[in-house]
């Protein structure tokens, strides 16, 4: 008996070292192809769109086969490997008879093709179920039952109903659907950057940022909870989902803010608000400013500059409250956390490092932003810069410094570090994805089902034509739509959804409007009951969630109020740097602090007066974000900067924010 279970475990081992080879090369393949249209771009987007689908998918299902025998789950596993067959077989046929297909047969299909699209749903439906679990399920499976049967929907919500073969035209044989624009632009645009992002992590490039994050940390009394903001926003805009970025970056930045004697769930909305917060930081923004463009349909480098003003204002505050909950616990936060890396780098090392990293990042500034390349061949480049630098310094470094590691064997290992990045980058592509696969699919059942137009009808009947009342429903939307969602999945439903309401019924600038759905959206992070940041974070640091969400939402309370902020001050969200949207932006950012200060500055006085300094200071900080009038913002800060120089002049010992050796 014994020796059957020890040759079934030899057999399942190897089986799971086969499937490991096959991810890293499957992966090798997928983004060569990637790259190769990059660089060619011959073949049509719509086609390589369906190639792309098979290829990414091909890289998940065999990684994650690989993880369900790991875990001895061989029904998952089995599932996992025919959604697989399904969908590569899908992509392979798609594409060899795409004359056939999409210019031949468009609005009818095949007998077997119809076949093969009922498989597609259902691989597409565990797969998203698989990763993003019933409630995605549940709005993905939602659209589809109300596509086929909305003519029993009530009211408003009514339309004509979709036959079978319609609803299977529209999501797969028509080559819309799953693999329409929205799939496109995940192959064409999002999938570059996210290749870079995986050569910086196999490259060791967030170790670095990590590195820094902690020695900028010293300089500030608050040093170890700065860490975790800047490391986990850095991170955070690259990676797309403020879960797996709270997952990632907390794993080290609440233990050591524990450390250094803050209490738990302070740790943990802290880090929860950074995940979240990072989603909106330019330039990637959560792979969210590429889809942003391409609806706006302007370019790339105006979605990044019209996002600097706001994620300035979100970083500033997020800063400064965290200070003051930092100071408010006197915790250690000027330890020093070098410990937690195996060795410590030298002036010439990070020197080297910065370098090798600096030199692409400086390439794509200079392709996007001055010779305004396009996304696609900027990225090309930026990657094949990464993996020059990323193999040749290290190279040059051990040259220079005359170690004892031979040049040789450092190419090798940068060779492996290599094809570890393009492993990792397709590891983090596929679940975005998969998630866009099927919102794209939503998207098209919306369209063809009119819901846009009915939720436009449906928002204006409830807010009875109020602006205010209109925006703060879009919100609520907003936020539910966000639930469990990565950052740019939320965005695309909200903009097909919202948007264009709050643009067509209410005058509001377009670019105003997407970021009022794009910063609403990403608030499902924190805001319960779902919150799943917060819920990710309170595991790690063994906290409790509700108060874990408290502390989260008092960090990041001007969060909730800048999509309201957008609508009313629009100078704010300019895709020009000017100077009526630089000045808005700064009367936005002093209410936004009067805010921070009256939620979390450590006031030392009785609980009554407290709790009304609190409320005043709260509510005269929303009004002078919200209120587009500067001469009544410019008033209330008067009032906000008479209370804080008070507060200084009646407590003794007390010092400016962010001076070292504040007096608690």
């Amino acid at each position: 008996m014994s020796s059957k279970t020890d040759k079934q475990r030899s057999f399942r081992t190897r089986v799971t070292r086969g499937l490991d080879v096959s991810v890293t090369m499957s992966a090798i393949v997928f983004w060569l192809i990637v790259l190769g249209w990059a660089y060619t771009q011959e073949m049509s987007r719509v086609k390589y769109g369906v190639i792309f689908v098979g290829g990414i998918m091909s890289v998940y299902a065999l990684d994650q086969t690989r993880q369900a025998l790991e875990d001895g789950d061989r029904i998952d596993a089995a599932v996992l490997l025919q959604s697989a067959i399904i969908l590569i077989s899908a992509s392979l046929y798609f594409a060899t008879n795409f004359q056939q297909v999409y210019v031949m047969q468009q609005g009818y299909a095949l007998e077997h093709e119809y076949m093969l699209a009922r498989l597609v749903i259902l691989s597409i439906l565990y797969l998203t179920w698989r990763e993003f679990g019933n409630l995605f399920l549940g709005l993905v499976g939602g659209a589809i039952v109300y596509g086929m049967y909305g003519n029993y929907a009530p009211g408003i919500l009514n339309h004509g109903g979709m036959t079978e073969l319609t609803l299977l035209q529209s999501l797969v044989t028509d080559l819309y659907g799953f693999y329409g624009s929205l799939t496109q632009l995940t192959a064409a645009w999002i999938a570059p950057f996210l290749l870079y992002a995986g050569l910086l992590f196999g490259y060791g490039a967030f170790d670095l940022i990590l590195r820094i994050a902690i020695q900028s940390g010293k300089y500030i009394e608050s040093g170890v909870a700065q860490t975790a903001v800047l490391a986990s926003a850095v991170i955070g805009s690259i990676n797309g989902s403020y879960t797996a970025n709270a997952a990632m970056t907390g794993s080290f930045t609440i233990p050591t803010m524990k450390d250094s004697g803050m209490s738990s769930h302070r740790a943990a909305g802290i880090e929860s608000v950074a995940s979240t917060s990072g989603q909106v930081l330019p330039p990637v923004m959560g792979a969210s400013a590429f889809v942003m463009a391409s609806y706006l349909q302007v370019s790339y480098l105006d979605i990044v500059t019209a996002g600097l003003i706001p994620a300035t204002i979100l970083v500033a505050c997020i800063g400064i409250a965290v200070h003051y909950v930092a100071i408010s616990d006197a915790s250690n936060q000027g330890m020093n956390f070098e410990e937690f890396f195996d060795d410590e780098l030298t002036t010439r090392q990070k020197a080297f490092e910065s370098v090798r990293f600096g030199i692409p990042f400086c390439i794509l500034i200079y392709l996007l932003g001055i010779l305004q390349f396009t996304v696609m061949t900027a990225a090309l480049w930026t990657i094949v810069s990464m993996v020059v630098c990323g193999v040749t310094i290290p190279i040059v470094q051990r040259l220079v410094d005359n170690t004892s590691t031979s040049p040789v064997t450092e190419f090798v290992q940068q060779l492996r570090n290599t094809v570890r990045g393009f492993r990792r980058g397709a590891i983090i592509l596929a679940p975005i994805a998969i998630i866009l696969v099927a919102v794209n699919g939503v998207i098209d059942i919306f369209s063809v089902t009119g819901v846009p137009n009915k939720i436009a009808l449906l928002l204006m009947d409830l807010s009875g034509g109020m602006l205010l009342l209109a925006v703060l429903l879009a919100m609520l939307v907003s936020v539910l739509m966000g639930v469990g969602m990565p950052t740019v999945a939320a965005y695309v439903i909200v903009a097909i959804l919202i948007a264009p309401t709050l643009v067509t019924d209410f005058g509001i600038p377009k670019i105003a409007a997407h970021y009022t759905v794009f910063y609403a959206a990403i608030l499902a992070g924190i805001t319960p009951p779902v919150a799943t940041a917060a819920v990710v974070t309170a595991g790690i640091a063994e906290a409790n969630f509700w108060r874990v969400c408290g502390a989260a939402i008092k960090i990041a309370a001007p969060l909730f109020i800048l999509p309201i902020a957008f609508v009313y001050n629009p100078a704010m969200i300019s895709m020009d740097l000017t100077t009526p949207g630089l000045l808005a932006g700064t009367l936005v950012l002093m209410g936004s602090i009067t805010m921070i200060y009256g939620l979390n500055y450590p006031f030392k006085i009785s609980a009554g007066p407290r709790t009304v300094l609190r409320l005043s200071l709260t509510v005269l900080g929303m009004f002078v974000m919200v209120y587009p009038g500067q001469i009544a913002k410019a008033a209330g800060i008067l009032v906000f900067v008479g209370v804080f120089v008070a507060e200084k002049m009646m407590t003794d010992g007390k010092k400016l924010p962010f001076s070292s050796g504040v007096d608690q």
